[in-house]
């Protein structure tokens, strides 16, 4: 029994007249704009709808008592699995729940449902754990105290507690390779690293930011997925989809006017899955005082698929340079222990 649930304003989708609010659900039918030349909705499009109900939910929390207003700023993303692929067409019921908070942060859970609406078939499409801090509408750079929740077991604070110990060791760690940078090459050979890689460039303007001018979580995570995607795609020439996001660590708030870069490169390949690290920089061209940063990190699992929808074999990754060569061998590491995590589930299960 999850601990707190609030109805996602509506207003916060694109479409109002393809939605509806019932039992603290948020609805939306997917159009041909969100999803690929297959059909297939982005994952980043899926990430968007996830985060937006996740700062509705929070930033209410945060606001719940009296004292300084403040906007909920997402944090961190926990690894999301896409369950179920999603296609036009098709209605995306999202609802968001808070799990846990600590002094500084509230847990956030938020689950996607499809629902086929010939049919009135449904399934569970996403499931996600974000973590948001509250920020002063005074000054965005102080973090305020949140309201504390009421749990109706003992166990689920104990339960939170370790999440919420688990997630800062792991965004401390994440830290160290904030100066690792995606260096074009020339020329280069089919199947290596630099063959795929991939950046965008884009320009921060007020429809992707919050009133308070910095930008949304749910439009970084966007753009992370489309870089993501053309790699992946770039490597296998097929169409391809969202598997999995690693967590998604966001280090630092990218401010209005900034020019951001999001580069994407193959880490690692399995036999019927892609590993693709994303990695974004913030550039503030007009502010002197401030050198280009770090705002956020991830690794996209990506796999690949037929014109029926098969998974297909993936093209190996040829990693090149020693550094090429350590991140196969990190993500091997990770694909094996989340491989062997899923087997463990699975028996438990049994």
């Amino acid at each position: 029994m999850l601990l707190l649930r609030r109805a996602v304003p509506l207003s916060a989708f694109r479409r109002c007249t393809d939605q509806a609010r019932l039992g603290g659900k948020a609805r939306l039918i997917m159009r041909p704009d969100d999803a690929n030349v297959a059909g297939n909705v982005h994952g980043g499009t899926v990430l968007k709808m996830i985060e937006e109900a996740g700062a509705i939910i929070s930033t209410r929390h945060c606001n719940s008592q009296n004292g300084e207003r403040c906007v909920a700023a997402l944090a961190r993303v926990e690894r999301t699995d896409f369950l179920s692929p999603m296609c036009i067409g098709e209605v995306a019921h999202v609802s968001a729940e808070i799990t846990y908070t600590s002094k500084h942060s509230v847990e956030v859970q938020v689950h996607v449902m499809s629902e086929n609406i010939l049919t009135g078939t449904k399934k569970l499409t996403n499931k996600a754990t974000l973590w948001y801090v509250p920020l002063s509408l005074k000054n965005v750079d102080k973090v305020l105290e949140v309201p504390p929740v009421v749990y109706s077991r003992q166990e689920q604070e104990e339960e939170g507690r370790k999440r919420y110990e688990a997630q800062k060791l792991e965004r401390m760690e994440t830290k160290w390779r904030s100066g690792d940078i995606v260096q074009p090459v020339l020329n280069p050979e089919p199947n290596t690293v630099s063959y795929s890689q991939s950046s965008l460039i884009h320009l921060v303007g007020p429809s992707d930011c919050t009133l308070h001018g910095f930008v949304h979580g749910g439009v970084t995570m966007k753009l992370m997925d489309e870089v993501a995607g053309i790699v992946a795609a770039r490597h296998c020439k097929t169409n391809i989809v969202t598997a999995s996001v690693d967590a998604i660590n966001f280090h630092d708030k990218i401010r209005k006017g900034c020019v951001i870069t999001i580069s994407g490169r193959m880490t690692f390949t399995s036999n019927k899955s892609m590993e693709i690290e994303v990695l974004v920089d913030a550039d503030p061209v007009v502010n002197n005082f401030v050198k280009r940063y770090r705002a956020a990190s991830a690794f996209f699992t990506y796999v690949s698929l037929s014109p029926e929808g098969k998974s297909l074999p993936v093209p190996q990754l040829v990693p090149e340079t020693e550094d090429e060569k350590k991140r196969f061998e990190e993500g091997k590491g990770r694909y094996l222990q989340m491989k062997a995590k899923r087997q463990g589930q699975a028996e438990t299960q049994a």
